[in-house]
C-alpha cells in the first residue's frame, strides 16, 4: 500500500533499513518523509518485532499496528534472511546501488552475519553505514544488551528527573531511542555529503548513552567546574527562575519570565509594577537566588496565577511573557494550532481506516516532506 514520495529534497537517495523497533526506524523514516527511497528490510522467520507493538488498526479479525505504521511509513518492504547465502547475496546487491544503510543491531551481529560495515564496504566504497547502539560500536560495554531505559540510566538523565528526596523517575517517552534518532539522521546526512562529494562512504557509530549524556544540558559541566552533581528538581530548573509548573484555577501552566525584561513585563502585565522595582529582586541575579527565589518571588508568581484559568492566562500573557498551558495529548492533537502546522498527518489504510499520526517538523519551503504515507504491511 505504501505509495511513492513526491520529489523531495533526499530524492535519488537510496536507503536501506535493517533496523527494529524504533531508534533505527525512525531515523530512516525521516529521510523516507524528506524524499528518499527507503526499503525495509525484514526476516521473515523474525519480522520487526514492533508490528506487534499496540495500538491497532482493525479489519475483521486483521490487525495492524499503528506504532509499526507510524515509524515505517513511506517505506518499501523486501523480505530477507541474511543467516542465508541467498540472503546474504541480495543484500549484497542491494548494497551496490544503495546510498545510505542503517541497522541497530548488538554490535558484531551483521560481522557474525558476514555482512558487516568493512564487507558491504567492498561492496559499494561510498555507502554511509549508520549503525545505532546501546553503547556504541567501540568500548568496554559495546556488546551488552541495551534498551531506552539503559540509556536514560547509563547517561545520567534518569538520575536527573523527577522530585527532591524522592527516587528518580525516567522521562515519560523513549527519549535514549529518540535521541540516537536524531544524531543518526544527523550524522548520516553529514556522511552522505562527504560521500557525494568524495567518493567516500563511511560508518556512522551512535550510541544511545551518548545521544542521552549530550542532552544533559549543563550538568556535565556543573559537575567539571563545581563538583556539583545534578539531582532531581522536580518542575524546576536547576537555576534559572522562575521557570517552572504553576498551578491555576483549572489545572497547571508554564511560567517562564525569569530575565529581566521579561520580569518587567509581567509585573505590568498583573498589576503590580512595584514588584519590578523591589531592591531585593528587581535583577536576575537576585532573584536565582534560592532562598529569595523560594521566600519572595514564586509567592508572587502564584499570586498572579492561582485565580486565572489556562485560557485567561494564555489570552492575557499573549506575545508579552512565556505562558503555555500544561496540555494533554489529546487537547495537543486536537489544537487548532497543531493543524496549522500539519503536525497531524492522515494516511489510508483502505478497509481498516485512515490513522493520524505525528507530521514532520522539519519544514522545507522548497522541498516539502511527505508523512503523509502508509507502511508497507
Amino acid at each position: 500500500m505504501t505509495q511513492l514520495p513526491a520529489p523531495g529534497a533526499l530524492d535519488g537517495v537510496v536507503v536501506l533499513d535493517l533496523s527494529r523497533v524504533l531508534a533505527g526506524p525512525y531515523a530512516a523514516q525521516m529521510l523516507a518523509d524528506l524524499g528518499a527511497t527507503v526499503v525495509k528490510i525484514e526476516n521473515p522467520r523474525d519480522p520487526d518485532v514492533s508490528r506487534g507493538f499496540p495500538p491497532y488498526l482493525t479489519d475483521g479479525d486483521e490487525e495492524f499496528s499503528a506504532y509499526y505504521a507510524q515509524y515505517n511509513r513511506g517505506k518499501l518492504g523486501v523480505g530477507l534472511d541474511l543467516a542465508a547465502a541467498e540472503g546474504k547475496q541480495v543484500l549484497k546487491d542491494l548494497v551496490r546501488s544503495a546510498d545510505v544503510l542503517i541497522e541497530n543491531f548488538r554490535p558484531g551481529t551483521m560481522d557474525k552475519l558476514g555482512v558487516g560495515y568493512e564487507v558491504l564496504a567492498q561492496e559499494n566504497p561510498k555507502l554511509v553505514y549508520a549503525a545505532i547502539s546501546g553503547y556504541g560500536q567501540t568500548g568496554s560495554r559495546s556488546r551488552r544488551p541495551a534498551f531506552d531505559n539503559t540509556a536514560q540510566a547509563a547517561g545520567g538523565l534518569w538520575s536527573m528527573t523527577g522530585y527532591p528526596g524522592m527516587p528518580p523517575v525516567r522521562v515519560g517517552a523513549t527519549i535514549g531511542d529518540l535521541s540516537a534518532t536524531l544524531f543518526a539522521v544527523i550524522g548520516t546526512l553529514a556522511a552522505l555529503r562527504h560521500a557525494e562529494a568524495t567518493g567516500e562512504g563511511q560508518l556512522v557509530d551512535i550510541a544511545q548513552v551518548d545521544s542521552i549524556m549530550a542532552l544533559t544540558e549543563t550538568a556535565v559541566v556543573d559537575y567539571t567546574v563545581d563538583e556539583r552533581v545534578a539531582v532531581p528538581a522536580g518542575n524546576e530548573h536547576a537555576w534559572v527562575k522562575p521557570y517552572e509548573l504553576f498551578d491555576c484555577a483549572d489545572g497547571q501552566v508554564f511560567f517562564g519570565a525569569y530575565t529581566d525584561k521579561l520580569w518587567r513585563a509581567a509585573c505590568e502585565l498583573f498589576g503590580t509594577p512595584e514588584h519590578a522595582a523591589d531592591p531585593e529582586i528587581d535583577a536576575m541575579r537576585k532573584r536565582l537566588v534560592p532562598e529569595v527565589y523560594q521566600r519572595k518571588v514564586k509567592p508572587i508568581v502564584a499570586a498572579w496565577l492561582n485565580d486565572r484559568t489556562k485560557a485567561e492566562l494564555e489570552e492575557l500573557a499573549g506575545d508579552v511573557v512565556p505562558l503555555t498551558a500544561i496540555r494533554n495529548i489529546g487537547e495537543v492533537v486536537d489544537d487548532p494550532a497543531t493543524a496549522e502546522r500539519d503536525m497531524i498527518v492522515e494516511a489510508d489504510y483502505g478497509p481498516m481506516g485512515k490513522l493520524r499520526m505525528f507530521g514532520q517538523p522539519i519544514k522545507l519551503s522548497a522541498t516539502p516532506a511527505t508523512p503523509d504515507r502508509t507502511a508497507n504491511r
